[in-house]
């Protein structure tokens, strides 16, 4: 390997290519990650969120939310705060704020709302409520907020103990086509991984790379991130001790770098841009 791009203890993914599957504040945090480390982040959106067929539902669940009718609202994945954010929806002091895990609490806290509780042991639906359910022993106003395509569990759970719960669908999930690009680099193997951070870019990294090489690392998020990419077809080569961005990016680094010389690069004095 060229001296120029030899790893280095604080830069261990020195020479590295790695596709940030979401754009905004949480993929620039994430790029900006990486980058510390030595890689070359390539921000490609692979999903975003559309408005939920019943807007009106969502906008009156916000306004109550904003004016306190509720003890707590449920924050289930990074897209829902990016729906929080877009609405500049209102968490008043009394409502506590539960994610589903530490990227989502991560997504949040980079918007400006506060955290006050993260499942300490199950980043899942079912941790959440069961965590909930032991701090709140009392009937409480729960708001949870989902995807269209998300099972009820949480709510059905929080409701079983007694709960009073409003579940409110705030987006619906489609993917985002990758330039031709991004797609050629993932196909010559110039992309050497690819975060996989939900069951919902799992599915666009299968649907709009098919031909993904075997020297691409493929890393999951967690172990519920990465059943949910082996469900939807891929290989996943590595999955995060903790369902963190940190986590993620440490995993990734455990691997030498795919390509010891990096033949795929552009003639000297080029300028290739990485971003979409």
């Amino acid at each position: 390997m060229n001296a120029a791009i030899r790893p280095t203890p604080d830069k261990p993914l020195t020479g590295w290519r790695v596709l940030v599957p979401r754009g905004g504040p949480w993929g620039d945090g994430v790029a900006a990650t990486l980058r510390r480390q030595g890689a070359i982040p390539v921000i490609a959106p692979l999903i975003n969120f559309a408005p939920t067929d019943d807007i009106e539902t969502l906008e009156k669940a916000l306004a109550d939310l904003a004016a306190g009718a509720f003890d707590w609202v449920t924050i289930t994945s990074a897209t829902t705060v990016d729906v929080l954010y877009a609405y500049r929806a209102t968490v008043p002091a009394k409502t506590k704020v539960a994610a589903v895990g530490e990227t989502t609490a991560a997504a949040l806290q980079s918007m400006g709302y506060r955290v006050d509780l993260v499942p300490e042991r199950d980043n899942s639906a079912a941790g959440m409520a069961e965590q909930m359910i032991a701090l709140e022993p009392e009937p409480r106003d729960i708001l949870t907020l989902r995807s269209e395509i998300a099972k009820p569990l949480l709510t059905r759970m929080l409701q079983q103990a007694g709960h009073r719960v409003r579940s409110v669908v705030a987006y619906r999930t489609v993917g985002v086509p990758v330039t031709e690009r991004i797609a050629q680099d993932v196909r010559s193997g110039r992309i050497n991984a690819i975060l996989v951070t939900s069951g919902s870019v799992a599915e666009q990294v299968h649907a709009q790379f098919p031909d993904v090489p075997s020297t691409t690392i493929i890393a999951a998020i967690g172990p519920r991130t990465a059943k949910d990419a082996r469900k939807a077809g891929l290989s996943v080569d590595v999955v995060a001790e903790t369902q963190t961005v940190d986590a993620l990016i440490e995993a990734v680094a455990q691997f030498p770098l795919p390509h010891a010389a990096d033949e795929f690069a552009p003639p000297t004095g080029m300028i290739r841009p990485i971003e979409q």
